[in-house]
């Protein structure tokens, strides 16, 4: 009994001795898809053990709690369910190699006490400052929403009377420069069609950056309403021709350009950046067929996945709310799991995580929405001139399908001013690349093909003679 005492206390003794070295904050740099992210996991004792919580600065997340954290025999383990987030590591002296897992992907990472400073990218379109035109932050309200938006509006001149766009981002909370990946597009299109003279308004998303609102209750249609009062502003600019005011609406932003200009007649033209024609579930499934073909799935498992989808947008599709949505999906969803359906379930993952994080990702008003919503309708109420470019190697939005789809909405509505162009070796993003897969974006250093650049303003210069 006494021998057991003694090796109780010894163990007790290095295990707070184990505790006291790993204890503070550990910094370490995810490498996804050709950009940096800081993570930081800060450590304490408790009387319970170890506790800690995880900061991404680079998405300006904070204090994210881990629900668990152990320490043994140098060993390192944190576990976020919620996010389907594991990192394991082992202490080597002064540094924590390890592992960080989310979703099934895994990535190598280790850890140390240094601060992280991240490798500048190499963005070489980005325009420095001082700029060869006149620039100027703003704040416009929407009085529908009772919230008011931060944008840009950049002219040839400060003083002049100039055609003008509004910029529309694409989908997930956007600030006015679409940043994405160490990239800023629309800061590189505001350039370019500024300095070949029309005037351009970027915004931040509602609830991003300096913009007011709740952007997580927000669907493509509330987005719209904030392109309107975009355009209420704009008419109030004396720099601004005001029958010469188009948009411009990339990914998402091509679904409420139609939206506004089927209703308004104060827009000229709208230019689609890999805008859909296709009703959202289809477009998804369409979406995430080229995506896993590209990972590699196997034609089997493709159409297994492509089942359990089709099903998954049906439940969204007949639910007339999200509380039903919820309760709709998740019966589903145990179900298929039970019947080993689901082969998208990542290695390791819980059946109540994974449930979970596809309930989150469907059961929310913005994608309620989008799997509902059928652009041609609001596509054959156009009867503005219309530009629409589809990159060719787009996988999230793909041209033939979302091009034919456009171009016959239009003419059923008896639109002749259009032009419709696929242009070869072009992502989603509008580069030039090899693949047009979503884990080559960060890779590329060209932000906007500078031929499609040229494309979009010789386009609007001609329809705002």
């Amino acid at each position: 009994m006494r021998h057991f005492s003694i090796f109780l206390l010894t163990v007790l003794a290095t295990c707070s001795i184990n505790a006291q070295h790993i204890t503070g904050q550990w910094n370490g740099v995810l490498k996804i898809q050709g950009i940096q992210l800081r993570v930081v996991f800060n450590i304490t004792e408790t009387s319970d053990g170890l506790s800690a919580t995880m900061d991404s600065p680079d998405q300006g997340a904070n204090g994210i709690p881990v629900t668990t954290t152990t320490f043994d025999n140098s060993k390192i383990t944190f576990e976020i369910p919620v996010a389907t987030i594991q990192y394991t590591g082992e202490l080597i002296e002064n540094e924590i190699v390890g592992t960080f897992k989310q979703n099934g992907q895994e990535f190598p990472m280790n850890l140390s006490r240094k601060s992280i400073e991240k490798k500048k990218l190499l963005r070489p379109q980005e325009p420095i400052q001082p700029y060869p035109y006149y620039s100027e932050d703003l704040t416009f309200e929407n009085k529908k929403a009772g919230i008011k938006l931060a944008g840009t509006l950049t002219l040839p001149n400060k003083d002049g009377f100039f055609p003008a766009v509004i910029l529309i981002s694409g989908s997930g909370p956007q600030n006015r420069n679409e940043e994405l990946l160490g990239h800023k597009p629309f800061l590189v299109l505001a350039d370019h069609l500024t300095r070949n003279g029309i005037a351009v308004l970027r915004y931040d998303d509602r609830g991003t950056a300096a913009s007011e609102g709740d952007f997580t209750t927000a669907t493509s249609f509330d987005f719209a309403t904030d392109v309107e009062a975009a355009i209420t502003y704009l008419k109030t600019r004396k720099e601004i021709h005001k029958k010469k005011i188009g948009l411009i609406g990339h990914s998402e932003g091509g679904i409420i350009a139609p939206m506004v200009a089927s209703k308004s007649k104060d827009i000229a033209f709208i230019v689609l950046l890999a805008g859909t024609g296709i009703q959202g579930d289809q477009l998804l499934l369409l979406q995430q067929k080229l995506i896993g073909k590209g990972a590699g799935l196997s034609d089997a498992d493709l159409q297994k996945n492509e089942a359990i989808n089709r099903k998954v947008f049906d439940v969204a599709k007949q639910s007339e709310n999200i509380m039903q949505l919820d309760s709709a999906l998740r019966t589903y969803l145990k179900q298929a799991l039970k019947d080993n359906a689901y082969t998208g379930k990542p290695s390791g993952m819980s059946d109540d995580d994974f449930v979970e994080l596809q309930v989150k990702q469907i059961a929310n008003p913005w994608m309620h929405y989008f799997i509902r919503y059928n652009p041609a309708p609001a596509l054959e109420k156009v009867r503005c001139a219309v530009l629409a470019l589809n990159g060719e190697k787009d996988v999230q939005v793909p041209a033939k399908e979302n091009l034919d789809a456009i171009g016959k909405a239009l003419a059923k509505g008896g639109n002749k001013k259009v032009t419709l162009k696929a242009l070869p070796n072009q992502n989603h993003l509008f580069q030039e690349c090899e693949t047009g897969l979503l884990n080559e974006y960060g890779t590329i250093e060209q932000t906007f093909s500078p031929k499609t650049l040229q494309i979009i303003s010789d386009w609007i210069i001609a329809h705002t003679k």
